[in-house]
């Protein structure tokens, strides 16, 4: 495999690295979930990236958190009422092969062409577990997501946009218009991970030679007020730290950040040097 600076050689190959510790964690007697294609989709490259990972993220305690909190909210979320989830930047996600979804729900997930190919291939022969589809698309031209978005939304009510794993990726200004574009009557939900400043600049020193082609970007003092200032607003948060400690996955070296009080996400965060990451569902209206 090449050096650990050439592992990652863009933002896709992180979706290999997720899972690779999907997979891990799936081998576990005390499994938080079972993923058996995880393994397949990681490949060589995932395990390769994945250990290399940094001490800060040691066993990818954090990423197996998210998955779980992930997993969580989507299938609340179907429960309330969702008609579609729409997955963007889907990356190497295989949830819909692995939740309890109703057959007939529709699934829809997008990424850029290269990887959708590769990721058609890799699952060639598996059958989701309800209506889903999958479609190349560059997300990142404003013009082709508007187009992505109209069809994959059509006949939709109340769907659920998920981008897990891709704001702190991009740009402040990108955040933004992706913020803009997913303002529309037929999505009543978006589900994402973010984290605040002091992880952002923490990440990027830790990772500086790992994802040094693709350095994590977006993280303001209080992310909830940055979305919040754009139209959406949090109804569900959880800390991903919070989350690891309860799931019995937060490395010791990080127990001692559960002395401190988490910063309550319903006030404002102004403490730039606070550790704070989490998911959370967003509506708008």
């Amino acid at each position: 495999m090449p050096e650990t600076a050439e592992l990652v050689t863009n933002v896709s190959d992180t979706a290999r690295w997720v899972a690779a510790f999907r997979a891990a964690e799936s081998a576990r007697p005390d499994a938080l979930f079972h993923d058996p294609l995880a393994d397949r989709v990681a490949g060589e490259r995932g395990r390769a990236i994945a250990a290399h990972t940094p001490r800060l993220m040691l066993n990818g305690w954090s990423l197996v958190a998210r998955t779980k909190l992930v997993d969580d909210l989507v299938l609340k979320t179907i429960a309330e009422g969702c008609d579609r989830v729409v997955n963007m930047a889907a990356g190497m996600d295989t949830r819909p092969y692995r939740l309890d979804l109703p057959s007939e729900f529709s699934w829809i997930e997008a990424d850029l062409p290269e990887l959708v190919a590769e990721k058609n291939e890799l699952l060639d022969g598996e059958s989701p577990r309800c209506a889903f589809s999958r479609a190349p698309v560059d997300l990142a031209d404003p013009e082709a997501r508007r187009q992505f978005l109209d069809e994959a939304l059509e006949g939709a009510q109340r769907a659920l946009v998920l981008t897990e794993g891709l704001v702190y990726y991009l740009g402040e200004d990108d955040v933004t218009s992706l913020a803009a574009a997913l303002i529309r009557p037929e999505i009543a939900w978006w589900a994402l991970d973010v984290n605040n400043q002091a992880v952002v600049k923490r990440m990027r020193k830790a990772t500086a030679e790992l994802l040094a082609n693709a350095p994590w970007k977006f993280g303001p003092v209080d992310p909830l007020r940055f979305f919040a200032d754009l139209g959406w607003t949090a109804d569900e948060v959880e800390p991903i730290v919070s989350a690891a400690q309860r799931f019995h996955r937060l490395p010791w070296f990080m127990k001692p950040f559960m002395l401190f009080p988490q910063p309550d996400p319903r006030k404002p965060i102004d403490n730039s040097r606070q550790p704070w990451s989490a998911v959370v569902r967003v509506t708008h209206g």
